[in-house]
């Protein structure tokens, strides 16, 4: 059977991919390159100026860390919110079934953002600080293993969640319309474990329980964080706007030419 290639316009080529790998793989990079940039600096610091919160290199190295960490991480909250919300798409109905599938696979690298901040703040410096507590008779809550894993690592993931979930707001149809009650779940509940935390310095501070995953006061951790499962049912979502986004552009590849027969 004859292969017959229909002509096409030269603009065709110069839209953009569907997939940006480069962005995937940069996102990716920052957050492993800087986590074990933080890693090696509490390997080093923690032991030699964390051990006594009273100690002026403690202030020096962990206190200072700590306050410099809250200011970025409220001025990059702030930037990175306000420029999604800023810029987001006014006519949203207008955009090409191919432009919204590419955002969607945007969209999808958000996720892997979120879910790769995730497992670093939920559960990598997690289980370390239960390490941590096992190991040193903390005598403040601001030990250099908190100072790493609620006030760095819980705030980066949250960042990076709610910056998945209004990019999704702004830029997709789908998730435009209403509240997706999967996607507020997958954010939301990681998101009180921040809260949560005061409960659990509180608790610590005044019943001296013993620092066991198991131990009632740390509940909460474990239940806002399986709150995150609630990813299977935005996926399902993002996945059923795909099928239609991937019939259109089917579609409108054949009457404009773009497809071989």
């Amino acid at each position: 059977m004859a292969t017959v290639t229909q002509p096409y316009s030269g603009s065709a080529t110069q839209e953009k991919p569907l997939v940006n790998v480069r962005n995937l793989i940069l996102a990716l990079s920052l957050y492993v390159v800087f986590y074990a940039w933080i890693r090696w600096y509490e390997g080093v610091y923690g032991w030699s100026a964390g051990l006594d919160a009273f100690a002026p290199e403690f202030e020096t190295y962990w206190m200072n860390f700590l306050y410099t960490q809250i200011v970025v991480e409220i001025i990059v909250a702030s930037i990175l919110w306000g420029y999604l919300w800023k810029t987001r798409d006014r006519n949203l109905a207008a955009i090409t079934p191919r432009e919204e599938l590419r955002r969607s696979m945007t969209h999808l690298i958000w996720l892997t953002a979120y879910a790769t901040a995730l497992y670093f703040g939920a559960s990598f410096f997690t289980e370390q600080d239960a390490t941590w507590h096992q190991t040193v008779v903390r005598d403040t809550d601001f030990t250099p293993s908190h100072i790493i894993e609620f006030y760095l690592s819980y705030p980066i993931y949250i960042i990076t969640g709610f910056g998945a979930f209004l990019y999704a707001k702004t830029r997709l149809p789908y998730f435009s319309q209403g509240l997706s009650l999967p996607y507020l779940i997958t954010v939301v509940g990681p998101f009180m474990i921040l809260p949560n935390v005061g409960l659990n310095e509180w608790g610590h501070t005044f019943w001296f329980m013993e620092e066991l995953f198991v131990a009632p006061l740390h509940y909460g951790f474990v239940v806002f964080g399986w709150f995150a499962l609630g990813i299977l049912g935005t996926l399902i979502q993002i996945f059923m706007s795909f099928s239609k986004l991937m019939g259109k552009e089917l579609g409108e590849a054949m009457d404009g030419g773009q497809l071989k027969i």
